[in-house]
């Protein structure tokens, strides 16, 4: 299994258009899925939760991960926070919290990189892993590298992952599906055809339901089918996406591990729901202004600026109502953007009806190195929001985000600590993770202890 000469699995001579011409390991590529991974942080961090089901998305009034316990009872990501309560009374429902949620990915990734400097942060809860070559220094199969790096992680961060490892991105991310939770699936280039065999074309990363569709009026209805399709019927029937997944599927590597983190972005947005609903103007202006504090943090943390925003309200019918608005000079302080944010919000907002969701888009971003001043412009003024903005950025960096907000973010906080809104408040704002002290929620290293 080892070694490296080839095999024809589909039964062609050795060449590209010889579907399942495989090496056994020309790379080995690892993916890691976390298992629920918002309600596993939760029974992490508050061990009674452990082996009871559990939903988080309290706040958005829709189930937005669902602990495996959970799942089994029947309960789905997207059901609404009402109908669980109704029918589901002995599920414990919590409100996100995604500091928590992020601080854990931060040390999952840190124990990923101990292993491979070569590691892909894809979302919050999954990452690819190139361990080529990695055999030889840990004396150690891919499959043991494999359970290491579970082991690891159980250890010190108390929460589960998968894992699947193949010598391609899709192959992997195909193997992390097939034994969850807490599985570990291996998937060598001679063995690929017995994992595809019974696989649906719609489980294969990449395919949507409208490729698959088409695929099975093409009688393709298994992923096997579909990476013993010879090139010229790939090329004839697909797009170069879906070429490319074929030549994953065949063992050929196509995707790179990508190290390097996403630094530069056309738009950025940042949006709250909250539960119940509500019209108070004050509340809901508040958390649109939260909304732009943490879409400018962002943009200054990759030294972007905007030159238009976007608005918009969310109704208790799912409704979304916005408007678009130009500033008078390209910014990303909250300082100089909140009064047209303010103005925008006015537009929209109607006193009769009910809201459960804020938010802000910062549209055409560009650099800041790129601005020069206009004849019309206050350089003092600006000067001074610089220097503010820098030292607000080096305190959230150190304290976490939103530890100095504007005054008219901060009306939501006195809504919410006077119980008006998101009453039942995340486990972690009151109770401090090993380490931490009352003024530092983030930043610090973790250690799960039994």
């Amino acid at each position: 299994m080892d070694n490296n000469n080839s095999r024809d699995i589909g039964g062609k001579s050795n060449n590209i258009n010889s579907p399942l011409t495989i090496l056994s390991w020309p790379k080995a590529i690892l993916h890691v899925d976390g298992d629920a991974f918002f309600t596993s942080c939760e029974q992490a961090l508050n061990p009674s939760l452990k082996g009871k089901p559990i939903v988080t998305g309290e706040e958005r009034g829709i189930a937005a991960c669902v602990s495996y316990e959970a799942k089994k009872l029947g309960i789905k990501r997207g059901m609404r926070i009402g109908e669980i309560r109704k029918f589901f009374p002995e599920v414990k429902i919590l409100p996100s919290d995604y500091e928590t949620y992020s601080l854990f990915s931060l040390r999952m990734f840190d124990i990923l990189r101990s292993f491979s400097p070569v590691v892909e942060e894809y979302s919050i809860d999954e990452g690819f892993v190139d361990i080529t070559g990695l055999r030889r220094p840990y004396h150690s199969s891919y499959k043991d590298i494999g359970i290491k790096i579970k082991e690891k992680i159980k250890n010190e961060l108390g929460i589960t992952v998968s894992i699947g490892i193949s010598i391609t991105k899709v192959l992997s991310k195909i193997a992390s599906r097939l034994r969850k939770p807490d599985g570990l699936t291996v998937i060598p280039g001679r063995e690929i055809h017995i994992y595809l065999r019974k696989l649906p074309i719609s489980e294969v990363w990449g395919i949507g339901p409208n490729t698959t569709s088409y695929l099975e009026k093409l009688g393709i209805t298994k992923a096997l089918e579909f990476a013993k399709k010879d090139e010229k019927f790939i090329k004839k029937h697909l797009s170069k996406p879906f070429f490319e997944i074929w030549q994953e599927l065949n063992g050929i590597s196509i995707y790179p591990v990508k190290v390097e983190s996403k630094d530069s972005y056309k738009s950025i947005s940042k949006a709250k729901t909250f539960s119940p609903p509500t019209n108070d103007e004050h509340f809901l202006f508040g958390e649109l202004s939260k909304n732009l504090e943490d879409a400018c943090l962002k943009a200054r943390k990759y030294k972007l600026v905007t030159s238009k925003i976007i608005v918009f309200l969310r109704t208790q019918d799912f409704r979304d109502e916005a408007v678009m608005l130009k500033l008078t000079r390209p910014s990303s302080y909250p300082i100089e953007i909140l009064p047209m944010a303010k103005e925008g919000f006015y537009l929209l907002y109607k006193k009769d009806r009910q809201y459960r969701q804020t938010g802000v888009v910062l549209c055409e971003l560009v650099s800041q190195d790129n601005l020069q001043l206009t004849l019309f412009e206050n350089p003092p003024r600006i000067e001074k929001s610089t220097k503010l903005y820098n030292a607000i950025d080096k305190l959230s960096r150190r304290f976490g985000k939103h530890i100095i907000m504007h005054g008219c973010s901060f009306s939501s906080e006195l809504c919410i600590k006077d119980g008006g809104h998101q009453s039942s408040a995340p486990y972690r704002v009151d109770n401090l993770l090993i380490g931490e002290n009352k003024r530092q929620k983030i930043g610090i290293p973790m250690l799960y202890i039994k």
